[in-house]
């Protein structure tokens, strides 16, 4: 099996054991053993990847798919995707790929995966459907050759980054997707996800803010275990107070998957009550997300009210922003950073 030493984010220790420092799990790997993600191995007293190269998914995506609705909207991203993980979330819509024991998946080297990017015409590089601090050196080192290309670079995450994470992807990160669950409750981690602290995602995602990184918070909403309207305000008010009443809130609704399958669909008016929690609280940009046309998929200025950004699923519908992304009614100013593609895809296209 071919693999990459590890140069950064490990520590050695005494007798040839390895402290991992990718992930808030911090590891202490045993020689010859992995790591809790399962892909990242002490070989000989040395940390390996050994999925660096070794994407098991790559598709063209529109980055509403992230999602990403006020970072270069209508822009279309090759998304891609290793096996292995740092979380066990009982409900993953990607378990076959985060949850996979055997390392699967194609060889492409860092360069080759920038070709693809250019080849498809996508405007930026997304590192998504598992977790991407598993390959991190990987989306590092295809992040550094994509911005030399002009190209953006995003991630979708769970936020166990460590600040050394946080700094080490700084070099090359443009925008990212924070993924809540339940709100961040911590005994929901606890018995479906195997986390044992949530307060390292707090710490990620002010890191990533440090560093102006673009950033939209998703919150997936559990029917019957994370649905709790009070973990919803809670969860609002430190987006409000940490981040900005401007950063965009999205409340996905869940489906069952993997091995909560006996779970209903998250009820679309539990989603509409968490939705005007958020508002109330102050959030100028909450979106629900996995419920294509309902009306707060759309973005409705704060100045006057009027819809000015239509979505529909992963498409746009409607504009009503200048290129100064300032609203055509009342000017308001719109928190969009980037510019918007217009005419971009609204369905994913498979490469791998």
């Amino acid at each position: 099996m071919v693999s990459l030493k590890v140069e950064v984010l490990y520590e050695e220790l005494s007798g040839k054991r390895v402290r991992c420092i990718a992930c808030a799990r911090r590891c202490v790997i045993e020689e010859g053993r992995r790591g809790f993600c399962g892909v990242r191995e002490n070989k000989e007293g040395s940390l390996h990847s050994l999925v660096y190269g070794k994407p098991a998914a790559v598709n063209a995506d529109p980055i509403l798919k992230k999602p990403l609705d006020f970072f270069n909207p209508g822009s279309t991203v090759l998304s891609i995707g290793t096996v292995g993980c740092n979380f066990r979330c009982q409900y993953c819509c990607n378990w076959s790929l985060s949850q996979e024991t055997e390392i699967i998946g194609a060889d492409i080297p860092p360069k080759k995966m920038v070709e693809f990017a250019e080849r498809y015409r996508c405007q930026g590089i997304s590192y998504t459907y598992n977790e991407p601090t598993v390959f991190i050196e990987y989306t590092h080192d295809i992040g550094v050759l994509a911005k030399q290309k002009g190209l953006f670079n995003t991630y979708v995450t769970n936020g166990y980054l460590t600040p050394e994470a946080v700094e080490y992807v700084s070099e090359f990160l443009d925008a990212a997707t924070v993924d809540f669950k339940a709100s961040g409750n911590p005994e929901f981690y606890k018995r479906f996800a195997a986390v044992p602290d949530v307060e390292p995602i707090y710490e990620c995602v002010l890191e990533l803010k440090k560093r102006d990184v673009h950033i939209e918070i998703t919150n997936l909403v559990v029917p019957k275990y994370g649905d709790s309207l009070e973990d919803v305000r809670a969860l609002a008010e430190w987006i409000r107070d940490k981040l900005g009443r401007d950063t965009p809130f999205h409340l996905l609704r869940f489906h069952p998957n993997y091995r909560m399958v006996d779970l209903p669909s998250t009820p679309v008016s539990t989603l509409e009550k968490a939705c005007e929690v958020a508002m109330e609280v102050g959030l100028r940009y909450v979106l629900i997300g996995n419920v294509p046309g309902h009306r707060y998929e759309n973005t409705y200025c704060p100045g006057c009210g009027k819809l000015i950004i239509g979505r529909y699923g992963f498409a746009i519908s409607k504009w009503e922003l200048n290129e100064q992304n300032r609203c055509n009614f009342c000017g308001y100013s719109i928190p969009v950073r980037g510019k918007y593609f217009r005419g971009g895809m609204g369905l994913p296209l498979p490469i791998l």
